[in-house]
């Protein structure tokens, strides 16, 4: 439901930040741990299936915004995600 603006203390704006910025350019990794890295978190870090479920909802739209900075490794089996990785400039 929606709640009126004046309810909420703080207000920022929504920036994403270059995919340059969060990714190791030596580094691929799993849509999961992209996720981690846009919060700030270890892409290591163990975390429950519903808050894992909320950074996918923020990392595909991200990735998709800025797919020409991308490449995509298959993954090592059908029961693995791929990898990802910055594109080569």
């Amino acid at each position: 439901m929606p709640r009126e603006r004046a309810t909420f203390d703080d207000l920022r704006p929504l920036e994403f930040r270059e995919p340059q910025a969060v990714l190791d350019e030596d580094k691929m990794y799993t849509i999961y741990e992209i996720g981690r890295l846009l919060q700030g978190l270890d892409p290591e870090a163990d975390l429950d299936i519903e808050t894992e479920n909320v950074l996918l909802d923020w990392a595909i739209p991200w990735m998709l915004s800025h797919s020409e900075s991308f490449v995509f490794a298959e993954p090592d089996s059908d029961d693995e995600p791929g990898y990802y990785g910055l594109a080569a400039e």
